[in-house]
């Protein structure tokens, strides 16, 4: 039989690429939706491929790049370290990799693609009873935003714009409402122990 070259097959997104040597100050992002996009799209976990998860249902969009950070995994630890922040209790992770929101000026209209980014924080996010922190960052290099070094940074307004996206993106007409919080804004120094958190239940899950 033949033998098939090495690199014949394209990489899982989650599984095949690296987050980086420098993480969790300087990771890789898998980007699934733009600014652009009226369609959620979202990782398929199986293939690799972008799948479309639905029509986003209002006007509202995504307002960053948004995806995932490869190599996590939001399970035990991130749980746990989400309970000792929030002070609540019966919290597990989500069973996804862990999300992130990349800021940059450029004007990038598609996703499947991977994204250089410096995470300068985070927010604690629970959707009924799921952990599900979003990671913020900005493009690594980016003109306007590359000397962000934390959130507090951020103008409020995008910080509002963010908060709104994620508290109301899940939302649709008719059907019961979401119950989704956002308990804590949190640091760069905190996104990087949630990064490294994920890291270790991709670890003991995938390894």
């Amino acid at each position: 039989m033949e033998k098939q070259p090495k690199n014949q097959f394209q990489l899982h997104p989650w599984h095949g690429i690296e987050i980086g040597e420098n993480a969790p100050k300087e990771i890789k992002s898998f980007i699934e939706i733009t600014p652009s996009d009226s369609v959620k799209y979202e990782i398929d976990k199986a293939s690799g491929f972008l799948k479309v998860d639905r029509p986003q249902k209002f006007s509202n969009v995504v307002p960053a790049l948004y995806g995932f950070i490869p190599k996590t995994y939001c399970a035990e630890n991130v749980a746990e370290f989400c309970m000792k922040k929030s002070g609540k209790s019966n919290i597990v992770g989500d069973g996804d990799p862990l999300d992130i929101c990349v800021l940059s000026e450029r004007n990038i209209i598609h996703g499947n693609i991977i994204v250089p980014a410096i995470p300068i924080g985070g927010f604690r996010m629970i959707d009924n009873g799921e952990a599900d922190d979003k990671i913020i960052a900005i493009l690594k290099g980016d003109e306007v935003y590359g000397n962000w070094n934390d959130v507090n940074q951020c103008p409020e307004s995008l910080i509002k714009r963010l908060k709104h996206y994620f508290l109301t993106y899940k939302n649709i007409p008719g059907d019961a409402i979401t119950k989704v919080e956002i308990t804590h804004i949190y640091s760069q120094q905190e996104a990087f122990e949630v990064i490294k958190a994920s890291q270790l239940d991709y670890q003991k899950h995938y390894f």
